[in-house]
């Protein structure tokens, strides 16, 4: 939310500095996340003062250009060429001088330089508007009434003023503060109780509102009081559309919100003074002259303001003609016919209050966040309505003429009173940490307007304004009061008590911060995504239930925000997928990504029938439970390395290198071996491995289906490794660390070549040779596959196998470790059946 220091001070009297009041506004709960200094014309115009051409005659060559002599009142006359069609001798103009920077409306700056133009020296520029970022014109230059001072400064003339705009990051309970009167509100009451400020807040009068006639009523029909508790309406006869004046213009832009026409900026201004959305509808265009609140049937289709054809649902309120056409979805967006035009003469003025719920129902349903639906799902205050109604008739008589042509219609069938709530002097102290003494707990609620209805030497009951509807409990009214008191003046315990935690072994956050700087340290980055994920992904690219594509573990989230993200997500896959589709859109092609994060899954146990060997769905009792498991995820895609004169030739992400980086997680966590190995291709794999424990699953990954690629937009491959981090943590618990004396005798390495059947994996031998030589060897490695079926014959392949052993006490010699690999030949022929190559 934006807002403007000069708006500010319309409302209150302070002299107190920008930066203080910046501090000041934080420490009231409105967070200043940017403050920055505006000029109502960019520049300011320094270095343009009004001038006086005294002499004007052609351009000796060039038939389009002008020669001037301008007097600037410095005492010696500028000569400066022009090209503009409309310059003359005794014209009061605007001159940019040498060294002055100017901000054209298009384009970039210009700083001006002496120089020739033509042949003929030019001291200065005379300017055109848009030259001097004030209009579009640049049919010609800007001639100055007679009247205007020679010498003025353009900042003097115009009578520009700086502002300081700050950016507030108003959070979604502050429904009283999304406005500029709002903020006044509680600055005029924290500069009460801080510093003695009794100014107070001046706000708008509307004492001299008046009727001039009753000659266009509209007559309104509310059909749904739920989603529409007020409204209010008046109609304006004889307006004239038109530009707004400058005054209004600079507080709309100020805050970065573009004038249109004074009944538009008009309705905008009041948004932003009072937190009031209003809407104003063309009277001609209202069929019947009367206004109708109701729901429409599903499916009915309504052309909106941007001229797109939008479906209704029932539940979208509209405002209806006599005919019962939409011509707005109420609080949320106006219709594409039914809005102010150049050509509108009379107005309706609609001021209502719409209930939150059904507001940001309709506007997330329709993806249309405007300026009304935000200020109407905060909650806006249902008895301002009349008031701003009144306010902006008003400022539209004023602006554009006509007059007030019906009585003010004001539908309120359940008004909504302020709410009363009690509070104990022993509760504000205590959930504040200090006690603050009654007489000033009763200035802090005066202050913010909040009335006192009752009070004994216990407690109090106080009147909350409508306005506030966040305040709702005891506890919101401590907050009140602890927002204007200060948190700052809340002294610190002398004393801080602690107790002794004693923490898991090992500490959870250090593994994982020891597995991210090693992946961090080999080129990955970790990604923090969503947890909420789309449930079309596994309905239509993965279904993940064992029903199809029922999708019964699935986890739904009712999301107003954003209809799309409806579950939390069952697998870290599309998540990590997201990631590399928005990096790939943004020219970074070559990716290692990792995650840590949680699946969330709706288990449903089945009840077995006694007679029943499986589950039966049909005759089940249903028990759901919710499980959240940890994962760690990792994904590469992409060349291995990156770009560099050393390494010429491009690697690309492979299986291979998933696994290898895996395994150094795997074995950093102490759980390298004691696994089995399972050969996975699946829905989601194109192919892969699994390790495993029995039935409890460490790890799996693998290449990720080319088809689940193509579908999410990746282009390339990716390998996607999904960790079990639950079960790797319980598994790092039970390894223990021991340390052991480096060896000090040399090792020795022979090397075997087997011919063994395609289904015989490395892990199968290196289990058989661990167990055979245990006692001397110390690693067996895979340095070299051959496949040849002329050479070999049919389903053979050749592996290379290199074997260190080693004894810790002494060297070992030769006969020992032939001895050793003549028992590892004999266990490969016996248990796998290989062939040794010799």
């Amino acid at each position: 939310m934006t807002i403007s220091l000069n708006w500010l001070k319309e409302y209150i009297d302070t002299k107190l500095p920008a930066e203080e009041i910046s501090n000041l506004l934080t420490s009231l709960g409105l967070e200043v996340e940017g403050m920055e200094e505006m000029e109502s014309i960019k520049g300011g115009l320094e270095g343009v003062l009004v001038g006086e051409v005294k002499e004007c005659w052609r351009h000796p060559n060039a038939d389009k250009l002008s020669l001037t002599k301008v007097d600037i009142g410095t005492g010696d006359l500028l000569q400066i060429v022009c090209g503009a069609p409309n310059v003359a001798a005794g014209q009061k103009v605007l001159v940019a001088t040498v060294g002055t920077t100017l901000y054209p409306t298009n384009g970039d700056p210009i700083t001006l330089k002496l120089g020739k133009i033509r042949g003929e020296e030019s001291q200065g520029m005379i300017c055109a508007t848009d030259e001097l970022g004030m209009g579009e014109d640049h049919s010609g230059i800007l001639v100055l009434p007679a009247d205007a001072a020679i010498g003025t400064t353009g900042r003097d003339y115009f009578k520009l003023e700086k502002d300081i705009v700050y950016e507030i990051g108003l959070t979604p309970n502050r429904s009283d503060a999304t406005c500029h009167l709002g903020v006044a509100r509680d600055l005029a009451a924290a500069l009460q109780v801080q510093f003695g400020q009794m100014s107070g807040v001046k706000m708008p009068s509307v004492e001299k509102f008046k009727v001039n006639n009753n000659s266009l009523p509209v007559a309104v029909m509310v059909e749904n009081t739920e989603a529409c508790p007020r409204y209010a309406g008046v109609t304006i006869k004889g307006v004239t559309i038109g530009e707004s004046p400058d005054w209004l213009k600079k507080r709309l832009l100020s805050i970065d919100v573009r004038p249109i026409s004074n009944v538009v900026d008009i309705t905008n201004f009041i948004l932003h003074e009072l937190g009031q959305p209003l809407h104003a509808f063309d009277l001609d265009e209202i069929a019947g002259q009367k206004i109708i609140l109701k729901t429409l049937p599903e499916g009915t289709k309504f052309q909106s303001l941007d001229e797109r054809e939008r479906s209704l649902s029932d539940h979208d309120l509209m405002i209806c003609d006599g005919d019962s056409n939409g011509m707005c979805i109420g609080g949320v967006f106006g219709g594409a016919t039914s809005g102010v035009k150049d050509t509108t003469k009379n107005i309706f003025l609609e001021s209502a209050h719409f209930n939150a719920k059904w507001i940001r129902r309709s506007s997330t349903r329709h993806d249309l966040r405007t300026d009304a639906a935000k200020v109407f799902e905060k909650g806006s205050d249902p008895n301002v309505c009349v008031y701003a109604l009144k306010r902006a008739a008003m400022m539209m008589v004023e602006l554009a003429g006509g007059e007030i042509a019906s009585e003010v219609v004001d539908v309120y069938p359940n008004p909504i009173e302020n709410q009363l709530i009690t509070v104990s002097f022993d509760y504000v102290n205590r959930l504040i940490g200090m006690e603050i003494p009654k007489e000033k707990i009763n200035e802090i609620l005066s202050a913010l307007e909040m009335k006192i209805m009752a009070e004994t030497s216990d407690s109090f009951t106080v009147s909350v304004p409508t306005n506030k509807a966040d305040v709702t409990r005891p506890a919101d009214v401590v907050e009140e009061i602890l927002r204007v008191f200060g948190l700052d003046n809340v002294p610190a315990p002398a004393q801080i008590r602690s107790s002794m935690v004693a923490s898991e072994k090992p500490d959870p956050n250090a593994v994982r911060n020891t597995i991210a700087d090693y992946l961090a340290a080999n080129g990955f980055n970790e990604v923090m995504n969503l947890s909420l994920s789309q449930s079309a992904f596994y309905k239509e690219i993965l279904p993940t239930s064992p029903l199809g594509k029922e999708t019964s573990e699935l986890v739904f989230v009712n999301n107003t925000s954003n209809v799309q993200l409806d579950i939390m997500r069952p697998t870290m896959l599309f998540s990590g997928l997201e990631a590399v589709v928005n990096n790939q859109n943004r020219q970074q092609s070559d990716l290692k990504l990792f995650e840590f994060g949680k699946t969330y899954h709706s288990i449903t146990d089945y009840g077995l029938r006694k007679s029943d060997s499986t589950p039966n769905p049909q005759s089940a009792i249903v028990n759901p439970k919710f499980v959240e498991p940890q994962h760690l995820a990792l994904f590469i895609t992409g060349q291995r390395f990156q770009e560099s004169w050393r390494n010429k030739e491009k690697v690309s992400a492979d299986f291979f290198a998933l696994k290898s980086f895996v395994g150094n997680v795997l074995a950093r966590l102490g759980v390298g071996s004691g696994f089995q190995e399972t050969v996975v291709k699946d829905d989601m794999f194109a192919y892969g491995l699994k390790y495993h424990r029995g039935p409890q699953d460490l790890v799996i990954f693998g290449k990720v289906q080319p088809k689940i690629c193509k579908k999410m937009g990746i282009r390339g491959e990716v390998f996607y490794a999904d960790l079990n981090w639950d079960a790797l943590l319980a598994a790092a618990k039970k390894q223990s660390i021991s340390f052991a004396e480096l060896n000090k005798f040399p090792t020795v390495r022979r090397d075997l070549a087997v011919v063994i059947g395609k289904s015989v994996k490395f892990s199968d031998l290196a289990a058989v040779a661990k167990k055979v030589g245990k006692k001397l060897l110390k690693d067996i490695n895979l340095f070299d596959v051959f496949e040849d079926e002329t050479k070999l014959g049919e389903g053979k392949k050749s592996y290379a196998l290199s074997f260190t052993f080693e004894d810790p006490t002494r060297t070992l010699q030769d006969k020992e470790v032939d001895a050793a690999m003549n028992e590892l030949i004999e266990a490969f022929e016996g248990k796998l059946g290989a062939l040794i190559r010799r």
